[in-house]
Formats: structure tokens, C-alpha cells, sequence
């Protein structure tokens, strides 16, 4: 036994010393006196084939894609969970969503959802500490207005956008968050549509870049694009009518008294609307790197490109048509690959090699120590993640996860494991707790079509195990709203 604490003890200062003389060796390889900059652009239910560097072909991201030709593109990220509110809870505090606090879109009406607990721990408050500015620019999702949770008290100095998912479903709002005040939008009064909210948003984004321009600054920029509705501006529509026969048309809530309050609006053409939607989407990263480009940033910014989850068939979008998903089985609330794979790109000039591909089994989860990294900040104890800046620098031993794991709890309730090769999936747990788990070899079945558990007794066994280990008991997290 004590000479397996000593092994144990020998194995950890290893570790301590590979990870400190990395930092050291990124750090002396940049020649950099300052710390960077980080930018985290976060798509809405983008899914893993909807980019053009991804395998999209029915229309181009060119900007987007020109960050995966100067930086490193991820085959094998995962996003914190299916659905919005718990992805962005394990994005900000490290933990997978059997650990995180919120494990559900739980609505707080009129306006927010349930809140991170005051005494979280999440990267904004880990990049204050640090010394650095912080902006969110999107849509929240996290606690409701004035809340414990709210991006203002969990380490943002300035926030604009949508405080609520729900409300956040529409891109002509009656109103906006900036920091604890409400901006009214007298454009889109009524019915009308002359605000595109995230134009404005994109507006505010680029500002705080310029007023920031000479302290480092950390910036989250969760976009609503591609989230139902479907709607974009009409020069951005007239690029794509005609193009995607036959349209699909969907009909929602276009007056009374839910409209704009969570129903989706009506749209007659929901092809060329999310082609031009995630057009204007890649237009804005263009234009975020132009601002960092003209500032001299360029070399002292890492710019991080990815989705919260897998594409949406919501408010008439049709990912079948687009095959939003690639080779992926599933979709968003999916636990299959569809539905948590997700595009990761970074770029950082001199640090990240560029045109690169890593098929590292990443997570949400490792941002947490990733920027700690960075920032050169101790990584938070009782976390999940992995730091992956090994992998970004291209030098040192970079550390595997034993495992991913996510929980559901909606739609019958569902859990999901990746462990190396293996996959596991177990759905409609709510119902009964022993119903038969699915296990697909991902490196000879991408699309999860062939179950092969009755072959794999020993895995299954193994995955039981951690099921029942890897989660804790929250009173915090609640169910989903099938409307996010």
C-alpha cells in the first residue's frame, strides 16, 4: 500500500512538473510579455456538418473556415450536453453535467431561467482573477435578471443580449440586457422588424474589443444563430431564394398574445433563411478577426470556434436536407453523436500550428483548465475537465479523459459514455433504470448503426459502473423545457 502512495505521488509531481515546463515552453515560443486574449465564439444548435471545413457543401463559411486554415479543427469535441442551459453550465464551471448544477432549460417566467448558485466557480470569475476584462455578447441563459445567477454576478463585467433562452428565440425582440437594464428596441415594436437583434449584439461585440484593445480581455460571445426562429435580414435572405427547391414552409405564432414569447414565427422559406442565417453568422467571425487583425491583437489572441449542441428541426429547420449532421446519427436532445459532437476550431498565431487536425476526445469541461493554463491560474479543484493545451501548443504529454459522460432528463430520461473507442447510450431511464445500454464501436461506426452490447458483456459492466458513480444528486437542476 505504501509503496502504491508513493507511485501514486511520483505519478502526480510528474505531471505538476510537465504541465509547469509546458506553460514555460509555450510561453517562451510566442516570445509574448503580456497574457492573451481569448475569445469564445459559441454557435446555437450548429450542428457538426454545417460548416463548410466540416463537410458542408450546399452553402460556404469562408470565414470561418479560413480560422481552421490558420489554426488547429477538433474531430472529436463534444459539447457540455444536448441542450442549451447545461452545455453553457459545464462550459463555464468544468463539471459534465452529472456534477454541473444546472442539468436543464428550467424556465423562470417572464424572463430567465434557473441560476447558477452565487458561490460558482466559472471561467469568467477565473479569467477576473487573472486580471482580465470580461464581455458576454448573446444569449445567457443562466439566471434569470438581477439573480445570483446572472452573467453580471458570475464574473462578467459587461453583458448585452438575451438574459433568456426563451426570449432569445426571436431575432426582432421587444427588448435587450445591457448589464442589469433593459434596452427597448422601439424598432421592433408591434410587429415591426427593424432591429436584427444579432447585428446589434455583433454592434456591442466589437466595441468592447476596441475599448479594451490595450488590457487583456477574455470575451463570450454566445451567438443565437442558427436557434429557431428562422429568420435573417433581407439582404442576407435575397442571396438565397431560389436556391434550396423545394422550400419547406413552416407556420407558427405570427400575432396574439404568445407572439414573441417563446412560439417560434412563421417562415415560408426555412432552406434559404438558415443558409443566410449562418452566412451572416460567418460574416461576424470575419469581422471579429478584421477588428483584431487592425488593432496589432492578432498575435496575442486565441480565438475559439464551436456549437453548444447538434443541429434543431425546430421552427422549420430541416437538417436532413442540409445534412447539418455529416456521418452523425441523432440530433439536439439526442445523446447520440448528433447531438453532442460538436465543431471545435482554435486559432493563435505562433502558439497553434496552423491548418491542423486533432482527433483529441475533448469536452466542454476542459476550458475550465485549458484557461487556467493560459492565464497561468491554478486549475479549480473538484472539476472534470482536462486541459487540452498540450494539444494547442503542439508540445508535451497531453492527458486523456478515461471518460465523457452526459445525463438527460427529459424525453424519457437518457445517458451517454465515451470511453476511448466505445460509446454507450442508455434511453428512457426515467421509466425503468435497467433498460438495455447500447455500445457502438465509434472507430468503425461513426453513425452508431451497429449495436454490438450482446458482444461486449465486460464493457457494458464497466459502463454500468460508472453510470452509477460518476453523477451526484443536485437541488439545483431541473428539467428541460421542450421549447429551448
Amino acid at each position: 500500500m505504501k509503496d502504491m502512495k508513493l507511485h501514486r505521488y511520483f505519478k502526480f509531481t510528474v505531471i505538476v512538473l510537465l504541465v509547469a515546463t509546458l506553460n514555460s515552453s509555450c510561453w517562451q515560443k510566442t516570445g509574448r510579455q503580456t497574457q492573451p486574449n481569448v475569445i469564445y465564439i459559441l454557435a446555437d444548435d450548429l450542428g457538426y456538418g454545417d460548416l463548410s471545413c466540416y463537410g458542408q457543401t450546399k452553402f460556404q463559411t469562408p470565414n470561418i473556415d479560413e480560422l481552421a486554415q490558420h489554426g488547429m479543427r477538433f474531430t472529436q469535441h463534444y459539447s457540455g450536453s444536448t441542450v442549451c442551459a447545461p452545455s453553457r453550465s459545464a462550459l463555464m464551471t468544468g463539471q459534465h453535467t452529472g456534477h454541473t448544477c444546472i442539468r436543464g432549460n428550467k424556465e423562470r417566467f417572464p424572463e430567465g431561467q434557473h441560476p447558477l448558485p452565487a458561490e460558482t466557480y466559472t471561467i469568467a470569475k477565473l479569467f477576473k482573477e487573472a486580471g482580465y476584462v470580461t464581455g458576454a455578447f448573446g444569449k445567457w441563459g443562466l439566471g434569470y435578471p438581477g439573480s445570483e445567477g446572472d452573467a453580471n454576478n458570475q464574473g462578467f463585467d459587461t453583458f448585452f443580449g438575451f438574459n433568456c433562452q426563451m426570449l432569445g428565440h426571436h431575432y426582432y425582440p421587444y427588448f435587450l440586457r445591457t448589464n442589469q437594464d433593459s434596452l427597448i428596441l422601439e424598432a421592433n415594436a408591434g410587429k415591426q422588424t427593424g432591429i436584427y437583434a444579432p447585428e446589434l449584439i455583433h454592434e456591442k461585440t466589437l466595441q468592447f474589443i476596441e475599448d479594451n484593445k490595450d488590457k487583456p480581455f477574455f470575451m463570450y460571445v454566445p451567438s443565437i444563430i442558427p436557434h429557431a426562429e428562422m429568420f435573417a435580414p433581407d439582404e442576407y435572405m435575397e442571396r438565397f431564394r431560389g436556391k434550396f427547391d423545394p422550400e419547406k414552409a413552416y407556420k407558427g405564432v405570427d400575432d396574439g398574445e404568445r407572439f414573441r414569447k417563446g412560439p417560434y414565427g412563421s417562415q415560408n422559406e426555412s432552406h434559404a433563411a438558415f443558409a443566410a442565417m449562418i452566412t451572416l453568422l460567418d460574416d461576424q467571425v470575419g469581422e471579429i478577426v478584421q477588428r483584431i487583425n487592425e488593432l496589432g491583437l492578432a498575435n496575442n489572441t486565441l480565438i475559439i470556434f464551436t456549437s453548444d449542441n447538434g443541429s434543431h428541426y425546430e421552427g422549420g429547420a430541416d437538417p436532413d436536407y442540409f445534412d447539418s449532421n455529416g456521418p452523425l446519427r441523432g440530433y439536439k436532445r439526442d445523446l447520440y453523436e448528433g447531438g453532442i459532437r460538436v465543431p471545435f476550431i482554435a486559432t493563435w498565431p505562433g502558439v497553434i500550428a496552423e491548418g491542423t487536425t486533432s482527433d483529441l476526445i475533448s469536452a466542454f469541461w476542459d476550458m475550465m483548465p485549458t484557461f487556467a493554463d493560459i492565464t497561468e491560474q491554478n486549475t479549480p479543484q473538484a472539476i472534470d475537465g482536462i486541459s487540452i493545451y498540450p494539444t494547442l501548443c503542439g508540445e508535451g504529454v497531453q492527458q486523456e479523459h478515461e471518460y465523457l459522460y452526459w445525463e438527460f432528463h427529459v424525453w424519457g430520461g437518457r445517458k451517454a459514455l465515451r470511453k476511448g473507442k466505445w460509446k454507450a447510450v442508455q434511453y428512457d431511464i426515467n421509466s425503468n433504470p435497467d433498460t438495455p445500454i447500447e455500445l457502438y464501436d465509434l472507430s468503425v461506426d461513426i453513425g452508431e448503426i451497429n449495436n454490438v452490447a450482446n458482444n461486449h458483456p465486460e464493457i457494458i459492466s464497466e459502463v454500468k459502473q460508472i453510470f452509477e458513480s460518476c453523477r451526484t444528486a443536485s437541488s439545483v437542476f431541473r428539467f428541460s423545457s421542450e421549447l429551448n
